[in-house]
């Protein structure tokens, strides 16, 4: 008798083990925890905001819907102020407080960048942050997954285009003196070299700078035609209107998709100002039916409108349900990475690129299109650019 107890216990003991290594973190019968540090409150909480929001509306649209596979999706959102320090605060808390099973749209390249090591190390899998800095996909990790073109590719599609189709042949490039204007400036150099010419004249700044007079004239005087531009909202608007008012027009100025916004769009005297779009802007009238629809959709739930950020949230969600629904009922780590593997020519409702992944690769597209300011909003000016 007294064997056969020690049998049983020792046999509910086995099955307790099992079941316990078993389970993968952040899974349950009935919920995904998912999670996002975010900027809230910093420089960047225009995108912040905007793009956690809508992750949010499309999770919870697949929530009403019943779920994926039984399992409900709670999505987690930390802010991380667009600072290094309080994103590993955030992003500790997201790994080792909520046990979350993946992060989605975490906005800030620096922000990611330092994460990673305490995010894999606890196999958390990092899906389509906002930026896009190659960092995101390289070098390949198993657990990243970025789904369009990098700010390199961007630029360097941008610049064969105006040389190669419009003539253009004294180079130059503007930005920003951080880890994203060095990957415009980077960009621009991979291309020239190409395409067998040398930048004419390069200028850095502080993301803080107010006074743009003095870069803008010494590109002015060095003779350029084409200036590439590695700056963000602010830093697009105030040196574009600068050279505008100084009368020189014979240039044309080319942001990445980072400037690619609709409050420079809007802003006054950006017509002309040219960047590279990987999405339809998310504009009330605009002209594909889809994006009206995700408008009126976002306004109602928010109550304001959506910008490019919320563009940016809204398709990370999805291609994170379309991962989550290829990886079936039995959902692990690496039934997840498989369902993520599996995503081909993926089309979100924006008119972006198709999007696919392998297990050798993890940028999912790599064409972007040239947008211009037109009359206080951005149109398409191409197809999607190559380089």
């Amino acid at each position: 008798m007294g064997q056969k107890v020690v049998w049983v216990v020792a046999a509910a003991l086995a099955a307790v083990a099992t079941g316990a290594s078993a389970q993968t973190r952040g899974v349950s019968k009935t919920e995904i925890v998912l999670g996002t540090h975010s900027d809230l409150s910093g420089v960047a909480a225009t995108y912040g905001v905007s793009s956690s929001n809508a992750a949010k509306m499309r999770f919870d649209e697949i929530n009403e819907a019943g779920g994926i596979n039984g399992r409900k999706i709670r999505f987690l959102i930390e802010d991380n102020g667009y600072q290094v320090p309080k994103a590993v605060q955030a992003c500790n808390k997201l790994i080792n407080r909520d046990k979350v099973f993946a992060f989605v749209a975490a906005v800030g390249t620096p922000m990611n960048n330092a994460c990673f090591k305490d995010q894999f190390a606890a196999e958390v899998p990092n899906l389509f942050p906002l930026t896009a800095a190659r960092s995101m996909y390289e070098p390949f990790h198993r657990l990243k997954f970025y789904g369009a073109a990098s700010y390199v590719d961007q630029i360097r599609s941008g610049m064969n285009y105006f040389v190669k189709e419009k003539g253009k042949k004294a180079v130059c490039v503007m930005y920003q003196d951080t880890d994203y204007g060095k990957e415009i400036l980077e960009g621009a150099e991979l291309q020239a070299k190409k395409l067998g010419i040398k930048l004419v004249e390069t200028t850095a700044h502080k993301p803080t700078d107010q006074d743009f007079t003095a870069p803008i004239t010494k590109l002015r005087q060095a003779g350029c035609d084409l200036v590439l531009m590695g700056t963000i909202v602010r830093d697009s608007i105030i040196p574009y209107v600068t050279a505008r008012k100084m009368g020189w027009t014979d240039v044309v100025f080319v942001g990445s998709a980072a400037a690619y916004d609709s409050v420079v769009g809007a802003a006054q005297g950006m017509d002309g100002f040219y960047a590279m779009g990987l999405t339809e802007m998310a504009y009330a009238d605009s002209e594909v039916p889809a994006v009206r629809e995700f408008v009126e959709r976002y306004k109602k739930k928010f109550n304001i409108d959506p910008n490019i950020g919320a563009v940016y949230g809204y398709v990370a969600a999805d291609l994170t349900v379309t991962g989550l629904k290829n990886a079936g009922a039995d959902l692990t780590l690496d039934s997840f990475i498989k369902g993520m593997e599996a995503i081909k020519g993926y089309k979100d409702i924006f008119n972006g690129p198709e999007v696919s992944f392998t297990p050798q690769s993890r940028q999912g597209a790599n064409s972007s299109f040239l947008a211009e300011v037109k009359g206080g909003r951005w149109t398409r000016a191409t197809q999607p650019l190559g380089f």
